[in-house]
């Protein structure tokens, strides 16, 4: 496991259609993912043990978090409680960075 990574264009997984995500990086404890969101797409309505926490980037997101759905705008940022049914859908050419605690294993590289 390294302590530091550089950027770079090459990693991405296909998550959903419109949907990329790439591991940055990974601890004991936590796992930071970038998704590439393209205009349109929609992240299915889902849920996973490990809490979330998000911050907006670029682009418009909506965001439903249980029963509430939030606009999202850049530089905004949210939280998933564990086992709790969210998803997304995607009006504009969007970048999102995601950490999750603990450590997702089916994001692992």
């Amino acid at each position: 496991m390294d302590n530091c990574r550089k950027a770079d264009k090459t990693g991405y997984i296909t998550a959903a259609a419109g949907i990329r995500r790439k591991t940055l990086i990974y601890g004991d404890n936590t796992l930071m993912a970038e998704f590439l969101l393209d205009k349109g797409a929609v992240l299915p309505m889902h849920s996973h043990p490990e809490e979330q926490t998000g911050y907006l980037v670029s682009g418009h997101m909506r965001l439903t978090i249980g029963g509430d759905t939030y606009g999202i705008r850049p530089g905004d940022s949210w939280l998933v409680p564990g086992n709790v049914t969210h998803g997304a859908q995607i009006p504009e050419d969007s970048v999102a960075l995601e950490v999750f605690s603990p450590v997702r294993k089916d994001y692992l590289p």
